[in-house]
């Protein structure tokens, strides 16, 4: 019986670079690629990170009744649309997947596939090293957008409260201190 190791946590956790390095280290686990209607951001390839996509192809797929879960946020650059779709990348009976995502989507695929099949991957780092790793990321980019990545970081301390963590059954927390010693203790903890 496969698993969905799902990893989530706050903006600028160093969530994406464990998912990264998880997938490099254990080429056994499968992707499970997202879709957004976001625009591309720099260094992203499309069919990676997610497929880029856009509200008609959403609206198809929701039509087909292939979409597992969808969220939508009102950003100061627009509506962005988030979503993971039933489009043949799961085959829980053969192999075992890694996911990246928030805590919502990973409620209703923990709804859709069942409690047995997800395993929380919870990334956590404290709040004023998080906040300059998130202004260090966006000063990189070619048209930093400082507004949506407060919106972002004030967001997610209500998303991520120890109630919805609690609601959502997450209980056990990896502290992102030390990258090799958070995927030494990630590695232990799902098996691999």
């Amino acid at each position: 019986m496969g698993k969905i190791f799902y990893i989530m946590g706050k903006s600028s956790s160093g969530k994406d670079t464990i998912y990264k390095e998880m997938k490099k280290r254990h080429p056994q686990l499968r992707t499970i690629v997202p879709y957004t209607t976001r625009p591309i951001r720099e260094g992203e390839k499309d069919g990676v990170e997610y497929f880029f996509t856009d509200d008609a192809t959403l609206e198809k797929m929701q039509k087909e009744g292939r979409v597992i879960e969808v969220r939508s946020y009102h950003t100061r650059c627009g509506i962005w649309t988030y979503f993971t779709a039933d489009d043949g990348q799961i085959d829980l009976e053969h192999w075992d997947y890694i996911m990246i995502g928030t805590l919502e989507s990973y409620r209703a695929l923990r709804k859709y596939f069942g409690e047995s099949r997800m395993v929380p991957v919870y990334i956590e780092v404290e709040d004023g090293l998080r906040l300059m790793r998130a202004l260090e990321r966006e000063r990189r980019q070619e048209r930093p957008q400082y507004a949506e990545m407060c919106r972002r970081f004030l967001a997610d301390c209500e998303d991520f409260s120890e109630e919805n963590l609690r609601r959502a059954g997450i209980r056990k927390v990896f502290e992102n201190n030390s990258l090799e010693e958070c995927i030494g203790e990630i590695e232990k903890y799902i098996g691999v």
